[in-house]
């Protein structure tokens, strides 16, 4: 049985924001824009990962949810207490350059790991954490 990543999916609370930053500043490539219910829903991936999606969703995705469980997803995610991803790179001190150039809110600057990579952490506009890490040789 072969079992692979398809999508995964990041809440974000303004989708024009978070693709001046996924797409503008990440360079990841929009593959879907999808509108439903008042809702949209954008797909991003890497060129080098055709397989993999991420979809930027509402915080909450569903149009039978309460006003309330509304408010405390948006809550939480405003906190960024909501999972983002961790993407590798084959250099994390160049992608950290790049990202703070274009803006990135710095949460953490690259530094060597005990685990074996060397790692850099930023939020994205909606508050996710966003981690790049670079497995280290040697």
């Amino acid at each position: 049985m072969d079992i692979k990543l398809s999508q995964c999916f990041i809440a974000v609370d303004d989708h024009d924001k978070a693709l001046a930053f996924y797409r503008d500043v990440l360079g990841l490539e929009v593959r879907n824009d999808v509108g439903f219910e008042g809702m949209r829903w954008v797909t991003v991936g890497s060129p080098s990962q055709p397989d993999v999606q991420i979809v930027l969703e509402p915080p909450l995705a569903d149009p039978n949810a309460s006003a309330a469980d509304r408010q405390a997803v948006a809550e939480l995610l405003a906190k960024g207490m909501l999972r983002g991803v961790i993407f590798t790179t084959d250099d994390c001190d160049a992608a950290f350059e790049r990202i703070r150039a274009g803006g990135g809110e710095v949460l953490q600057e690259p530094v060597d790991q005990p685990y074996g990579v060397r790692d850099c952490a930023f939020r994205d506009p909606s508050g996710n954490m966003i981690r790049f890490t670079q497995p280290r040789t040697g």
